[in-house]
């Protein structure tokens, strides 16, 4: 932990904390997001992987570009404002930046968790939400433009999207952050989910799934395929307890006794 000690330490020294919450925020969540994607990226490129693809459908030139150039309008025209406020937030909440005032590695793990489930929660109804009919085709229907998904998919979606979805995020931040370490490790488990699960990949090797309840890429993948049904992002209790799990299941259920007969 000394070299993270001194890095951090180093880096709350010589920088602003508008500099460290604001652009620092922002470059943190593009490297991320960016190297996050990287591997599902190189899998189209490698024949042995393709046997871990859900759905055999080639990403394609074209839709990864149009997907790209979504990405980037969002994150810096509508995301980016929002990661600048955060320099506002911890201010007004009186966050703390020093390394001696961050929390326990435990209670950090905590916080990380409860984060997941409230986003979860937020997620879901409003997931579902923007399904009904009236909305869908002028807002949600931009990200199932990708019937097929890949990893950068994850936030390709339309600007009111963009933020109706993302307030889920800051829910568990507002509730007991104390720390930008909460924050910026927060961004780092938010886009590591969000993109596995629009990987397109399921890989039965995969960290993530030792997480209790966790979906997963084949779980988000039916709902890009099938449009209803798995709503959660994270987490398979809301599906189960509100019964839009089923259509899934049925599918699992008519897989398996294809490959039987």
């Amino acid at each position: 932990m000394l070299g993270f000690e001194q890095a951090w330490t180093t880096m709350t020294d010589r920088y602003t904390t508008w500099q460290i919450a604001g652009p620092g925020s922002l470059i943190l969540h593009e490297m991320l997001y960016l190297l996050i994607c990287l591997p599902g990226f190189v899998f189209q490129f490698i024949p042995y992987m393709q046997k871990y693809k859900i759905q055999k459908i080639p990403e394609g030139f074209d839709s990864q570009w149009r997907c790209f150039k979504l990405l980037m309008f969002n994150h810096f025209f509508i995301q980016a404002p929002l990661i600048f406020a955060i320099h506002i937030y911890t201010m007004v909440f009186d966050i703390g930046y020093d390394y001696q005032s961050m929390p326990t590695w435990y209670s950090l793990l905590l916080q990380l968790y409860a984060c997941l489930i409230l986003e979860d929660t937020w997620h879901y109804f409003l997931h579902r939400a923007l399904h009904h009919k009236s909305v869908y085709k002028h807002v949600h229907k931009v990200h199932h433009n990708f019937q097929a998904p890949f990893g950068m998919v994850a936030e390709c979606v339309h600007p009111v999207e963009t933020v109706v979805l993302g307030v889920g995020f800051f829910i568990g931040p507002l509730l007991f952050c104390t720390h930008l370490i909460l924050l910026w490790t927060w961004v780092g488990v938010r886009l590591l989910e969000v993109i596995d699960v629009h990987s397109g990949y399921n890989l039965k090797w995969n960290p993530l799934h030792l997480l209790p309840f966790y979906g997963g890429a084949e779980y988000h993948d039916f709902h890009h395929m099938n449009f209803h049904g798995n709503y959660a992002p994270t987490f398979t209790w809301w599906d189960r307890i509100c019964g839009t799990h089923v259509p899934y299941q049925e599918h699992k259920k008519n897989k398996l006794a294809n490959k039987q007969n």
